[in-house]
């Protein structure tokens, strides 16, 4: 019986996959389902880092960041933060450190626990040019070491039609923050 829901569960993310690839054309130019199909057959484990993405909100699409490489990901492209995924501080470091009032987990942990990296500023700021994202939340973003070691982590969002990039305690966390996600392929 398990086997068969999850062949049904596999087969509706790669239904619900293709019908996003081919609705959003300008994240992945010139690139065929036929050829992602391919790459996710043949690592199967991706498939439960992206029904994750999914299940917590984050419409992973297919992006391809750099044109002259043949390399895609999947980014988290819902229009906010995905909202499975909001209510943490950055790291594990950051939640051990509050004396009250803990999240219920930190971005950096979960991000692992799914099999998922956070973006980076620049990957950040390159998803905002396929669309208009995070226009009423935020999203943690992966933070350089000078910064975290000094306490902080980075976040950014998209205001008054231009991205920025903020600093905030690590420990701090948001209803209205979250973090998008990286799966390579």
């Amino acid at each position: 019986m398990r086997d068969k829901m999850e062949k049904e569960l596999k087969a509706e993310l790669l239904e619900t996959l293709e019908l996003r690839f081919n609705k959003n054309p300008q994240r992945h130019s010139g690139l065929d389902w036929k050829l992602v199909l391919e790459k996710l057959e043949a690592k199967p484990s991706l498939l439960d880092s992206l029904f994750l993405m999914e299940e917590t909100g984050g419409e992973p699409d297919v992006v391809i960041f750099n044109s002259s490489t043949e390399e895609f990901s999947f980014v988290d492209c819902s229009k906010e933060s995905p909202i499975g995924r909001r209510s943490f501080c950055y790291d594990q470091e950051a939640l051990e450190a509050r004396k009250k009032f803990k999240p219920a987990n930190s971005a950096m942990a979960l991000a692992q626990e799914m099999g998922v990296e956070l973006l980076n500023e620049v990957q950040y700021k390159e998803l905002q040019e396929l669309g208009e994202f995070d226009l009423k939340t935020s999203s943690w973003i992966i933070t350089p070491p000078a910064i975290r070691n000094l306490g902080g982590a980075l976040f950014c969002d998209r205001r008054y039609d231009h991205v920025f990039t903020y600093h905030n305690g690590a420990d701090s966390y948001y209803a209205a923050r979250g973090f998008r996600a990286i799966l390579s392929l």
